[in-house]
């Protein structure tokens, strides 16, 4: 589906659920977890049929590992596309990460060695994954408190070569891109302008928290999708707004400690205040 507007949206829990379902004239697009639905009944693909006639759906994958130098797994691709089938969503994504190595699944969305290697392995991933779907995917930053070790590219530039050698649309989640930056002492301003801009199809925002270092060596974000998206976020935001002229679909991320939903909704408000700023700079 062609996108001609900013759109904000929300990512599909059960928690929030019914604050959704009577809320839907405020949310422009729902990001549904692929992965609790590849083995779901009738019933519930139905019901998230249903839901995409209602709101405009894209669907969220959180366990190929395409950023890996082994091959992705045919069968989890090919539960997407039988899901991407069933529930007509218009676009889906995935993670640059790894989540699996020696037939081990370490439960954890893992950056790899930033490095020719890894970018090689995620194109030709990116690349399978693309026909066994049938649509390209867009591709997640993910947040990580540590840089890879044996990397030989910074992060920026390691993303660059992944987006534009697989040709497909970068999903920024703004709030790793902090995390990652004040983590490793960059400025997340700085970060964010060395990245594809041009290809960013969509955003995500959410929060994290401050966890101390090992003998009071400093502290650390964590993202946990536990919190609001702090101001910091949602000025990069802006940035992004005024220094990207294609539409933008952006998603506020909450996976629990859940507020209330008039305050969810206040979250999105301010994203598109944030959008708003930007596009009139």
């Amino acid at each position: 589906m062609e996108v001609k507007r900013d759109r904000v949206g929300l990512g599909w829990r059960g928690e929030l659920a019914a604050g959704i379902l009577s809320s839907l004239a405020h949310i422009d697009v729902l990001e549904v977890i692929a992965d609790d639905y590849y083995r779901a009944g009738r019933g519930d693909i139905d019901a998230l049929r249903s839901l995409a006639r209602q709101v405009p759906l894209t669907l969220h994958g959180v366990g190929m590992g395409l950023a890996s130098t082994i091959p992705a797994e045919p069968r989890r691709l090919q539960a997407m596309a039988r899901l991407m089938n069933a529930v007509q969503a218009e676009s889906w994504s995935e993670h640059l990460s790894f989540v699996r190595a020696g037939g081990v699944e370490i439960g954890h969305l893992a950056a790899p060695p930033r490095t020719p290697a890894s970018v090689a392995g995620a194109v030709a991933n990116i690349a399978l994954a693309t026909r066994i779907v049938g649509s390209a995917p867009l591709m997640e930053n993910i947040a990580t408190l540590v840089n890879p070790p044996a990397s030989t590219m910074d992060e920026a530039q390691w993303l660059a070569h992944i987006i534009d050698g697989a040709q497909v649309p970068l999903l920024l989640d703004l709030h790793n891109l902090y995390a990652n930056a004040v983590n490793s002492g960059l400025d997340p301003q700085a970060m964010l302008l060395r990245l594809p801009l041009a290809r960013v199809g969509a955003v995500h925002l959410s929060g994290g928290h401050w966890v101390d270092e090992p003998g009071g060596a400093g502290r650390r974000l964590l993202d946990d999708h536990l919190h609001d998206v702090p101001p910091e976020v949602f000025d990069l935001l802006t940035s992004l707004a005024r220094q990207a002229p294609q539409p933008l679909t952006v998603i506020v991320e909450r996976d629990g400690n859940y507020p209330s939903f008039g305050h969810v909704l206040g979250q999105l408000a301010l994203a598109r205040a944030a959008l708003r700023a930007g596009r009139s700079a």
